[in-house]
């Protein structure tokens, strides 16, 4: 296996400036990994993604480890699935003790998991979806109820009662054997069956309980915002599992590079959300009375470089006080290349060498698949809002091309976040509390434990004959920051995006302009369609003989022959616009 390891790329930092939290120790790792724990279905998209495909190279993981949150991930499923299976394990033991009566047991638990199925996770969901699947809990919690009451007046009843009972009291005697009889169970239920059947409930609702306070205590323990940025005491990273080590050190030399292998269809896996792109292209006029000097692509990356870093400086008058998210702003170069045509994951060229290589080598080419940028991030928030502008410079034709990809990685979920909250009221609930949310699990536990050692041996089945250790090597299809990821911040996260990007393509307009002025080429026409683009107007180079109108029912039109235009106010610039 290929264990070459690629160097950090330096960033040099403002005076006084704290050194960055390490991606490892980051607030938003934490917080991803906590949500292993609480979200079932994330926890197996995580799985699936960077454990079960292991022929997928692993998306840019920005501001948090991956391989962390991979870590996390298993071991909440191993716990998951030891309850899950001493859960069953109760469940098949009582049936027999129980004489079969256990078997109505089951309409309540499938009629609660259809509740959740048709719930489903979707919060938008229509409306009468929710109702019916509100419906559907509740019939399942009152049929257990009913079933319950059943069992407690059978354990505290004789066997001449269930002869000679008559009324409401006859009806709960007969309720249970009756179903059990379709079944294939028995007639009737014994005293003894009835105190067995508690005493399972009773162990049912046990075992959930501790297992709701393992993760509890794992949120006070190796995930506490104190203890966690110590990764090496962390258990869940030494886990003896060959191929999840094999696997960790693979996303822990993929996930940082500044070679970015990518899946053609989402080339920016990773970073986010696209959020207001650039593509703007200007003529190189040359200055009236001047002889204009060649514009590499490298010479306006350099210019704008500095200008860029410029913005870590804090204000002369507050010194080292200022905290603004702007001081920790990363600066780097990386290369995008495909990842069709690799015969193994191994053969991903992450050395130093091979990264130079390309970045020199593409940094003045036009070409489509290997792209160079110059990528700008910030990590706002604890590096749960993480802007990323990707830069590209290209001159052809003597024509200058600006590509300016800005994405936003949005906070972490709102129940991630409230992880610590959650472990906490758990662990100050009182005993009546806790007993009674245990009371809650008994009723869904055989379905869900059920269903849950069903995907684990589906995970296993899919590793023994998926073929995916030798597959053919492909690019990430999602990224597990990206799944944790809520659908909108606050109204502060969404100035601080504006105020982030704002500031970075206001350097880079800046640089740009100076690179051509200082090449002896005109920035007019680069400035009015900056401009343009910034205001989401419209830039019109010419009006003569064409006819226009402005305004939301305006309409124009005209009879030349060269043809008319009417552009519309908004987004479409121009025919290098967005």
């Amino acid at each position: 296996m290929n264990t070459v390891s690629v160097p950090p790329q330096p960033h040099p930092a403002p005076p006084d400036a704290p050194p960055p939290v390490p991606p490892h120790a980051s607030e938003a790792t934490r917080l991803l990994c906590a949500g292993t724990y609480l979200d079932p279905a994330y926890r197996d998209r995580v799985i699936e993604e960077l454990h079960l495909n292991e022929q997928r190279l692993v998306a840019p993981s920005l501001g948090f480890d991956a391989a962390r949150v991979l870590a996390h991930a298993l071991r909440a499923r191993r716990t998951e699935v030891g309850w899950a299976a001493g859960i069953v394990g109760l469940w098949i033991v009582g049936w027999p003790l129980t004489g079969g009566v256990m078997v109505a047991y089951l309409l309540p638990s499938l009629l609660l998991a259809m509740g959740v199925a048709a719930r489903g996770e979707d919060p938008s969901a229509p409306a009468q979806r929710r109702a019916m699947a509100a419906a559907l809990r509740w019939l399942g919690r009152l049929v257990f109820a009913l079933f319950l009451l059943a069992t407690v007046v059978a354990a505290f009843s004789s066997e001449r009662d269930t002869y000679e009972a008559t009324g409401f009291k006859s009806f709960l005697l007969g309720l249970l054997p009756a179903l059990s009889r379709l079944a294939g169970g028995h007639d009737r239920m014994t005293a003894l069956q009835a105190w067995l059947a508690l005493v399972l409930f009773l162990a049912v609702a046990v075992a959930a309980g501790v297992q709701r306070s393992q993760f509890a205590r794992a949120l006070g323990g190796e995930l506490a915002p104190d203890r966690f940025p110590d990764a090496a005491s962390d258990p869940a990273e030494r886990a003896d599992d060959p191929r999840f080590q094999r696997l960790k050190e693979r996303i822990r030399l993929e996930q940082h590079a500044p070679l970015v292998m990518y899946r053609e269809s989402r080339p920016f896996c990773g970073a986010g959300r696209a959020y207001d792109t650039w593509v703007l292209a200007v003529e190189m006029r040359p200055v009236e009375g001047r002889t204009p000097r060649p514009l590499r692509n490298r010479t306006v990356l350099d210019t704008v470089r500095p200008l860029l870093e410029g913005l870590r400086l804090p204000p002369e008058y507050a010194g080292h006080t200022v905290r603004d998210r702007l001081r920790w702003l990363e600066l780097d170069e990386c290369v995008f290349l495909p990842a069709e045509g690799l015969s193994l994951r191994q053969d991903a060229p992450y050395s130093q060498e091979a990264f130079e290589e390309h970045r020199d080598r593409a940094v003045e080419e036009g070409a489509e698949k290997r792209r160079h940028f110059l990528r700008v991030r910030v990590g706002g928030w604890e590096e749960e809002l993480v802007v990323t502008v990707y830069i590209r410079v290209h001159t052809q034709g003597r024509m200058l091309m600006l590509e300016i990809a800005p994405h936003v990685l949005m906070p972490v979920r709102e129940d991630f976040k409230d992880a610590d909250r959650t472990a906490h009221r758990f662990r100050a609930n009182g005993w009546l509390g806790m007993a009674t949310w245990a009371a809650g699990q008994v009723p869904l536990s055989v379905t869900s434990s059920f269903l849950t050692l069903c995907r684990a041996a589906g995970h296993a089945w899919q590793l023994l004959t998926g073929g995916y250790a030798d597959a053919l090597p492909d690019g990430p299809a999602l990224s597990v920051r990206e799944l944790g990821a809520a659908d909108s911040g606050s109204t502060f996260q969404q100035m601080d995006v504006d105020r982030y990007l704002r500031s970075v393509q206001d350097r880079i307009a800046q640089g740009v302009r100076t690179a051509l002025s200082e090449h002896g080429y005109q920035t007019g026409e680069f400035v009015q369609k900056v401009v343009n683009i910034s205001n989401g107007g419209v830039h019109i180079d010419s009006v003569a003989q064409s006819t226009f109108a402005i305004g939301t029912h305006a309409r124009a039109g005209s009879s030349a022959t060269t043809g008319g235009f009417a552009p519309q106010k908004g987004n479409s610039h121009d025919d290098h616009g967005r």
